[in-house]
C-alpha cells in the first residue's frame, strides 16, 4: 500500500478498512488482513480502535452521514429557485452515488445484521436532519401554494429522488455484462441517466 508522508497511522487504517468493507462487507473482512494489506501488526489496529465493530462503525457511519446528507447539501443555495435547487440536489445525490456505488448495499447490509444501528444514527444525527428537512420542507409548501407543483409530500420525492439513483448503480453492473458494454458505453449510459432522472423527478412535480 502506498503510504503518503503527512498520513498518520489512524487514517491508513480507517482508509484501507474502509476499502475493505466496501469490497468485502462486514463479516468477510478482519483486521488480521486489514493489518497485512498496510504492513503493521494486527496489534496496532486494535490500540486505535480496540475491536473491528468500532472501527467499522465509525467507517459506517461516516458514509452514512455523507451519502445521505449530500441530498440535502443546500448551502449558498438560497438564492436559486425551488426547481434549480431540486435539480442540484438530484444532481448532487447522482454524483455521490457514483463516486460510491457500492455504499447502498453495505448500508442495506449493515442494517439487516446489526438493526439496533439505526437508532443510533437517527439519534446521532436528527439535529442535522431536523435542521435539513425544514429548508426543504418550507420551500416544498411554498411551491405548492403558488399552484406550481402538485401536492407531494417530501418524503416521497427524498424517496423517489434516492431510490431512481440508486437503483441505476445496483442494476448497472447485471445490465452491462448482459448487454456486453463496454466501459465508453457504460459511461454514456450513465451521463444520459443523470440528465433523465432529472427530468423524470421534474416533470413528476407538474400540477
Amino acid at each position: 500500500m502506498e503510504v503518503k508522508n503527512n498520513q498518520s497511522m489512524e487514517s491508513i487504517i480507517l482508509e484501507t478498512a474502509e476499502r475493505l468493507f466496501l469490497e468485502k462487507g462486514f463479516a468477510m473482512t478482519s483486521t488480521t488482513e486489514i493489518a497485512k494489506e498496510i504492513g503493521c501488526n494486527q496489534a496496532l489496529i486494535h490500540y486505535y480502535f480496540r475491536t473491528k465493530d468500532n472501527l467499522f462503525n465509525l467507517i459506517f457511519e461516516k458514509k452514512f452521514r455523507e451519502f445521505f446528507q449530500h441530498i440535502f447539501d443546500l448551502e449558498n443555495l438560497d438564492k436559486l429557485t425551488f426547481t434549480e435547487k431540486l435539480k442540484h440536489i438530484i444532481e448532487s445525490h447522482f454524483d455521490m452515488v457514483r463516486k460510491n456505488s457500492k455504499v447502498p448495499l453495505l448500508i442495506v447490509n449493515e442494517f439487516s445484521r446489526n438493526p439496533e444501528m439505526l437508532a443510533i444514527l437517527k439519534e446521532r444525527l436528527k439535529d442535522v436532519v431536523s435542521g435539513l428537512f425544514k429548508s426543504l420542507s418550507d420551500d416544498l409548501e411554498s411551491e405548492i401554494a403558488a399552484g406550481r407543483i402538485r401536492q407531494v409530500a417530501l418524503i416521497d420525492l427524498i424517496f423517489n429522488t434516492i431510490s431512481i439513483n440508486i437503483s441505476l448503480f445496483l442494476l448497472l453492473p447485471v445490465a452491462s455484462e448482459i448487454m456486453m458494454m463496454t466501459e465508453q458505453q457504460k459511461e454514456l449510459v450513465i451521463n444520459h441517466r443523470r440528465e433523465e432522472h432529472v427530468t423524470l423527478i421534474l416533470n413528476s412535480l407538474r400540477p
